[in-house]
């Protein structure tokens, strides 16, 4: 066994023990529970975007998008804008070291990797913020409910063309919308890639934390997850690929971060 093998058996192995210690993961759900009384996830920025993600979470989409390398990534949900630049960033990176490898010349408008991105309600310093941003070029946004049928369909249109595909869900964060949401692009993700719903931790948090908001415990997008799952061993779907639909809940991710606003949430198709 190499170095970094012993190396990769070791992590492994504190992966393991942290998902079988109750009162570490315990532990880190109050932690969960009480950073969002202070707004913590909304203090961080990604290369000067705002991005609403607790740093952990950000560390998951890191290693999902280095170790999967894909070259499409659909994301709903946009509000500042951080969550595309990271995820552009990343494709980005990808084309550089792609460049390094092969030793060519590397022109950074040329790649093909691209981010796509949806939101009910661009707001218009956003979109500025987006546009005006180096890596604006690697981004393509719509403007429509993510299950509209005109935008989706947009969006199906340029999956078409790909052929590794990640999905991020974080827009509107009720059962019925997040459900919606996954029967329309849970199929467009590639085989070993990831489809992440965010925020599933919702359900687990006390009612009164969601007062103000449409979604809540029993409606939110862990019960989507939950329900989806379960139509998916019943029915025999199959992917936009032709080939059979499943997903696996990823729980190495959750354990490893430990600190994750999305239990049951990073779903990788098997």
């Amino acid at each position: 066994m190499s170095e970094e093998q012993k190396f990769a058996e070791y992590v492994r192995s504190n992966i393991e023990g942290a998902g079988k210690d109750i009162g570490f993961i315990g532990l880190s759900q109050v932690w969960v529970r009480e950073c969002i009384r202070h707004n913590y996830a909304q203090n961080f920025t990604w290369l000067g975007r705002p991005i609403i993600q607790v740093p952990q979470d950000t560390y998951a989409i890191q290693e999902l998008i280095w170790s999967y390398k894909p070259d499409l990534v659909i994301e709903t949900g946009i509000a500042h804008g951080g969550s595309l630049i990271m995820s552009a960033s990343m494709l980005a990176m990808l084309d550089y070291c792609d460049a390094v490898t092969s030793g060519s010349v590397l022109d950074p408008k040329a790649g093909k990797r691209r981010v796509v991105g949806v939101d009910i309600d661009i707001r218009a310093h956003n979109r500025a913020g987006i546009e005006n941003h180096p890596l604006a070029h690697k981004i393509t946004t719509f403007q429509g409910s993510s299950v509209a049928p005109d935008i989706f369909a947009q969006i199906k249109a340029i999956a078409d063309g790909y052929d590794r595909i990640m999905v991020f869900l974080d827009s509107n964060h009720t059962h019925e919308h997040v459900l919606a949401e996954l029967e329309l692009y849970a199929p467009l993700t590639s085989k070993g890639a990831h489809c992440v719903v965010w925020d599933s931790g919702v359900e687990d948090l006390p009612p009164d934390m969601c007062a103000d908001r449409p979604w809540g415990k029993g409606d939110n997008p862990k019960t989507a997850v939950w329900e989806y799952l379960k139509c998916l061993e019943g029915e025999g779907r199959t992917a936009a690929d032709g080939a059979p639909l499943h997903f696996a809940y990823d729980k190495t991710i959750e354990h490893k971060i430990m600190i994750t606003a999305s239990a049951d949430g990073f779903l990788k198709r098997v």
